[in-house]
């Protein structure tokens, strides 16, 4: 099966308990890192690419985002979303487009002005090759507006202990090499447990910020963890995870013209 006909598998067949992740520690995590990256929203236009059911576009318009689109690969995952927008009686608040985010997305009624914002996370962990990473990271650029803020969620290190046993309720199993990266399985442990085949490659997992300088991004800087609530709460307990993250939080700004 091809890569992306497997992506899209796994996250359709995942798509009705996806939402569990944010209850899990690495969920609970991500998302105060995600918001402190976002900051202040007032007014923005946001793109959120691989945004799934729309979880952290949410968190955009909560802090004051007035539109989102979301590009995401699923189907299902974007069903979900637009039943959850519905129940919230919200309108074209977030609107839902499906595409691969590695492919060019002229076909998609996109603002052509560009965003304030453009969110990409998780989806340089089903990039296995720089053909697909270069295709991604010109669709962050190519919509974002001169000046205009980037944020990421990407692997840190597949090979972490905190990803060896669930203790943050997630393991990557059956780590691989593969050209310029790794490959592996990621399992989610939810009340029903949720697995992807993921990939990522070490220009992005090792904290390189090349690429991102190479498509014209700056000031790019990982969020601290440290930073959060729930890790200020327990330190004990996120240690094994702060000694060799297994993810991070990355922001950056668009150059101006």
């Amino acid at each position: 099966m091809a890569v992306v006909e497997q992506v899209k598998k796994d996250y359709d067949n995942s798509a009705v308990n996806y939402n569990d992740y944010g209850s899990l520690p690495f969920g609970q995590l991500e998302s105060e890192l995600i918001k402190i990256a976002l900051g202040d929203c007032s007014g923005l236009a946001i793109l959120d690419l691989g945004g799934g059911t729309g979880v952290h576009a949410r968190e955009a318009i909560d802090l004051g985002a007035v539109t989102v689109d979301l590009v995401d690969i699923s189907p299902e995952m974007l069903k979900i979303g637009l039943e959850i927008e519905k129940s919230l009686g919200r309108e074209n608040t977030i609107r839902f487009f499906e595409a691969d985010v590695s492919k060019p997305l002229s076909h998609l009624p996109l603002h052509e002005n560009g965003y304030d914002v453009v969110m990409a996370n998780w989806i340089f962990s089903h990039a296995g090759s720089m053909e697909v990473l270069e295709g991604m990271f010109r669709n962050v650029v190519g919509y974002l507006k001169p000046g205009g803020r980037f944020v990421s969620v990407r692997d840190a290190d597949p090979n972490s202990p905190a990803v060896e046993n669930g203790k943050y309720g997630a393991t990557y199993k059956c780590v691989k090499d593969i050209p310029g990266g790794s490959k592996y399985l990621l399992v989610l442990h939810c009340t029903r447990p949720i697995e992807f085949e993921g990939a990522s490659l070490e220009i992005i997992y090792s904290g390189s910020t090349e690429m991102h300088e190479r498509f014209g991004l700056t000031d790019v800087e990982v969020v601290p963890s440290e930073s959060t609530e729930v890790i200020q709460k327990d330190p004990e307990f996120w240690k094994l995870f702060l000694e060799r993250p297994s993810f991070a939080v990355v922001k950056a700004t668009k150059e101006m013209e």
